[in-house]
């Protein structure tokens, strides 16, 4: 018999905190490291730093698409 309990499923992040980083940081991948979409998000920071900023503008693009699109976390966890 162990003592280990059992696993605790993660709290749902919010929506709104997703989408206002999606805007202002977009570019950045920001949101997309707050879900927990670590790929997404470091594709998006390679982009805009390798391209010294221009990279940035469909970065930001495809970050307002995942803002209206993206309901659920990484983890598949519906925001509240």
């Amino acid at each position: 018999m162990s003592d280990t309990p059992p696993p605790v499923a993660d709290a749902p992040k919010s929506r709104t905190v997703y989408i206002l980083l999606a805007v202002f940081f977009g570019h950045l991948g920001i949101h997309n490291f707050f879900a927990g979409d670590k790929k997404a998000g470091l594709i998006k920071v390679l982009v805009t730093v390798l391209t010294c900023g221009i990279g940035g503008i469909p970065m930001w693009i495809w970050a307002i698409i995942d803002a209206v699109n993206v309901k659920k976390d990484a983890n598949g966890v519906d925001f509240n």
